[in-house]
C-alpha cells in the first residue's frame, strides 16, 4: 500500500488549490472528512527513516511525503516542552517547503493525528539522540 502511494509522488503533478506555493511554502491539507480540533502542526523527518517510524508507530495519522521528507501531523503545540532532534522540521500549522508532499497514509478514524509524543521518541531512536524535554519554569516554593 504504501509503495503505491510512494509511486503515486512521483506520476502526479496536480495540486489542490491549498497546495499552491506561498512564498516557497504550502499548507498540507487534510481529507476533508478529517476534523482537526486540536490544530494542525507538521512533523518532517528525513525520508529514510518514514519506513522505519511508519511501521514501528503504535497509531499513525496522516503523513505526506515527498523525495526528501515524510510529514505526519500532530496536534497543534506538539513542540512545546520536546526538544526534537535536530534532523525534524517542525512546521506550525502545517506549513512546510514547497515540495509539494503528496497524502500517503490516511488513518480510518476521523481524526488526523499520530500521538506526539510516542513519534518523538522513535524519531529520538531513530536519529540516535536521548530524548529530552525542555524544563518548564517551577515557581520556588
Amino acid at each position: 500500500m504504501l509503495r503505491n502511494a510512494l509511486s503515486k509522488l512521483r506520476g502526479s503533478d496536480r495540486r489542490h488549490p491549498s497546495e499552491e506555493p506561498r512564498g516557497g511554502r504550502v499548507q498540507l491539507s487534510l481529507p476533508p472528512s478529517m476534523s482537526a480540533t486540536l490544530g494542525c502542526d507538521a512533523v518532517g523527518v528525513p525520508a529514510r527513516h518514514g519506513f522505519r517510524l511508519m511501521s514501528h508507530l503504535p497509531r499513525t495519522g496522516c503523513v505526506f511525503a515527498d523525495a526528501d521528507r515524510w510529514w505526519w501531523i500532530v496536534p497543534a503545540g506538539s513542540d512545546l516542552d520536546l526538544d526534537w532532534p535536530e534532523q525534524v522540521m517542525y512546521a506550525r500549522g502545517a506549513d512546510v517547503p514547497a515540495v509539494r508532499p503528496k497524502l500517503i497514509h490516511s488513518p480510518d478514524s476521523l481524526t488526523p493525528y499520530t500521538p506526539p509524543i510516542p513519534l518523538f521518541l522513535m524519531v529520538c531512536q531513530v536519529a540516535g539522540v536521548a530524548p529530552t524535554w525542555a524544563r518548564s519554569a517551577v515557581p520556588a516554593p
